[in-house]
């Protein structure tokens, strides 16, 4: 079985499993009926959105036995069940992010199955997990623009900001382990062999390609020489120094390590070339070091002296992000033969690679900051309650959105190249 298929395997043909698994969709039937009339409107739109993911196959296939396993319905009963009669607890938790992540996989198979998308177990497992992060940053900033706008408090409930924040983040910590362990589980799950797969959810491994798109250089849209853009970049880097020089004479944690870090970042795209081969025009160098080089003035000050300067460098930054995202998903399209993500996979696909990074840069912040208040330091990643975070997580989709969009046009080239390196390391 290629691995293509191997994903098929998650639903099966089974008389004894076709029972088990309807017996779950009727309790997730009842509590959307239930649970609109008593106001758990969260869990009703869960369950409702469980439904159609689960019961999507079997009625696109005229096939009520096409059915994932019983057991991965029982986990994504789970939540609903929980929240009903079990108290909240550490445990209890992790549930619905566990869920989330069984219907994101589901989703991943389906997607194959409907569509041109073509994946192969590991990477749809990766996905998933990113998926899990991405929805969890998404609901989250939809639950606090209803709280702005519509007067509810989803998130915003009378508290600190900083009260809230701390909440959520604490939320995001769940999220983020119940989406690796889920991607552990899956993992095993396809490298033990599951059962035969259904049959009526396979599909092709081979496919057409997409024509390739022409790349066009950033470098030449700038109207700057790429030797005055090397130039620019060099100064960052200058200053990046004398902000490294200063935090280590003054003693501030916070100018030192965001000017390191910083330095070290701007370096990447010269030992990229240098040691793997994959040139990187001046252009791109340009715009990766500016967003770091405006996130270290931050740091140095600038955040609390124009308030709109966070607001730029979490947008420059996600574009960022996004190119990397983009370069490595394409690259991955290109190398990978039984890999195929269509054009609207590679739109979604780096948006939700984005909102999953800026979920982890979230929680970086805030575990660096409880690590130095712990420690009697001053913060380094200093969060400022939960608007802060929300604006950022707001602002990294929009970054996304603008490299998903024009993506295709200026990052071609290099995600060719990093395929063609990739290509030299599986043969060599």
């Amino acid at each position: 079985m290629d691995g293509t298929n191997r994903l098929a395997s998650l639903f099966v043909e089974s008389k004894s499993n076709t029972v088990l698994a309807w017996i779950f969709i009727v309790f997730l039937v009842g509590s959307v009926v239930v649970g609109i009339p008593l106001g758990r409107y969260e869990a009703a739109l869960f369950g409702l959105a469980a439904i159609v993911i689960v019961v999507g196959p079997a009625i696109s296939l005229r096939d009520p036995r096409v059915m994932p396993p019983w057991y991965f319905l029982a986990l994504i009963c789970l939540p609903v069940f929980t929240g009903t009669f079990v108290p909240h607890s550490l445990v209890t938790s992790f549930f619905p992010s566990f869920a989330l992540a069984i219907l994101g996989l589901l989703l991943m198979v389906e997607l194959q199955r409907f569509t041109t998308l073509r994946l192969v177990p590991w990477f749809a497992v990766v996905l998933t997990v990113l998926f899990t992060l991405a929805l969890a940053a998404l609901l989250t900033v939809l639950r606090w623009v209803a709280d702005l706008f519509f007067d509810t408090s989803f998130v915003l409930d009378g508290r600190s900001q900083n009260a809230i924040n701390t909440t959520i983040m604490v939320e995001f910590i769940h999220v983020t382990v119940s989406g690796i362990l889920a991607g552990i589980v899956f993992y095993l799950y396809f490298r033990r062999g599951p059962g035969r797969p259904a049959s009526s959810m396979s599909v092709p491994s081979r496919f057409e390609n997409e024509t390739p798109v022409e790349s066009a250089v950033i470098s030449n849209r700038l109207n700057v020489s790429p030797v005055r853009q090397r130039q620019i970049v060099g100064v960052m880097q200058v200053v990046l120094v004398g902000i490294f020089a200063y935090g280590l004479w003054t003693r501030q944690l916070p100018f030192l390590v965001n000017a390191a870090v910083a330095l070290a970042i701007t370096f990447v795209p010269a030992a990229l070339e240098r040691d793997y081969g994959i040139p990187i025009e001046p252009g791109l160098a340009l715009w990766m070091t500016s967003a770091v080089f405006l996130h270290a003035l931050g740091s140095a000050g600038l955040y609390d002296l124009i308030p709109s300067w966070d607001t730029l460098t979490h947008t420059l930054s996600a574009t960022v992000v996004a190119a990397a995202g983009y370069t490595i998903l394409r690259a991955i399209h290109l190398h990978a033969r039984r890999i195929h993500l269509p054009t609207w996979a590679m739109f979604t696909l780096t948006i939700v690679f984005v909102l999953a990074m800026g979920v982890v840069w979230e929680l970086l912040e805030f575990l660096v900051d409880r690590s130095a208040l712990a420690l009697g330091l001053e913060p380094v990643l200093a969060q400022h309650g939960i608007n802060d975070t929300m604006s950022d997580l707001l602002f990294d989709g929009l970054g996304a959105v603008v490299v998903a969009i024009w993506g295709t046009v200026y990052l071609v080239g290099v995600s060719e190249r990093l395929a063609t390196r990739l290509e030299n390391w599986s043969n060599g």
